[in-house]
């Protein structure tokens, strides 16, 4: 019983670390990710990384919203 129960609380733990974005752009595009974009204020880019796992940046000036999944 008590693996079960710990086994339980391990993956509860781990499924909230996680969490997918959508960026969706001023041009109508949607860009989803699997972590919440950073904002770089010196650059006045968004940094995160796609789906398939690159490292990529956007203007802030053309995200129009950030929406968790």
């Amino acid at each position: 019983m008590k693996p079960l129960i710990l086994a339980l609380l391990c993956t509860v733990a781990l499924a909230g670390c996680s969490s997918e974005y959508i960026i969706s752009t001023t041009s109508g595009e949607l860009i989803a990710t699997d972590n919440k974009p950073k904002l770089d204020e010196d650059t006045g880019m968004y940094l995160f990384e796609d789906d398939e796992g690159r490292e990529q940046a956007i203007p802030a000036s053309s995200v129009k919203q950030i929406m968790e999944r």
